[in-house]
């Protein structure tokens, strides 16, 4: 079952402590939904539950909410310019691209703070620019970057306790249940 809605915090029966791997939710565990009825909406799932849970809450409504706000941006595709794996998306708006090619870092416009995003101002995960390519539809862009550090994510990995290396770290198993990979 998905669920829409917004984040919010809190704590979660069904995510383990800060160490070693998430125990599988099955969709018929009181939360998780199937037999029992339907996960909780996104707005009601605590973020460590998002972020670290194994039930599956995606966010249906995020570009409705930034077209409410009548935000001006275009997502943007954030690549590993040497891997070529895909860390994360994110969104820009004029002045994030501009602020992208002035400091030859990636800048991004947080959604919901309302507000530029310097990547790893504050983490130290910096991501160092390569070079921006637009699709055809000249509608999203594509950051081909390199971490400066390692980490990229906001999460941290349980076992190491550093920033995860990107932000796709579980495999979608079904409309209800995820796996970390």
């Amino acid at each position: 079952m998905l669920a829409a809605g917004n984040a919010a915090t809190g704590s979660d029966p069904n995510v383990s402590g800060s160490r070693g791997r998430r125990p599988r939710v099955p969709a018929d565990s009181p939360s998780g939904g199937g037999l029992n009825g339907p996960p909780k909406p996104y707005s009601l799932a605590p973020m460590n539950a998002l972020e670290e849970g194994t039930t599956l809450r995606l966010d249906w409504e995020k570009l409705r909410k930034i077209a409410d706000r009548d935000l001006h941006v275009v997502p943007v595709v954030l690549q590993d310019a040497d891997r070529g794996d895909v860390l994360f998306i994110g969104y820009a708006n004029e002045l994030a691209l501009r602020e992208t090619f002035e400091t030859r870092r990636a800048v991004l416009w947080s959604t919901s703070r309302n507000e530029l995003w310097r990547k790893g101002e504050t983490s130290g995960d910096v991501l160092e620019l390569v070079e921006v390519r637009v699709n055809c539809e000249q509608n999203s862009l594509l950051y081909r970057v390199r971490p400066v550090r390692g980490g990229v994510c906001h999460t941290n990995d349980p076992e190491t306790g550093a920033a995860r290396g990107g932000c796709y770290y579980r495999r979608v198993l079904s409309d209800a249940d995820l796996e970390f990979v």
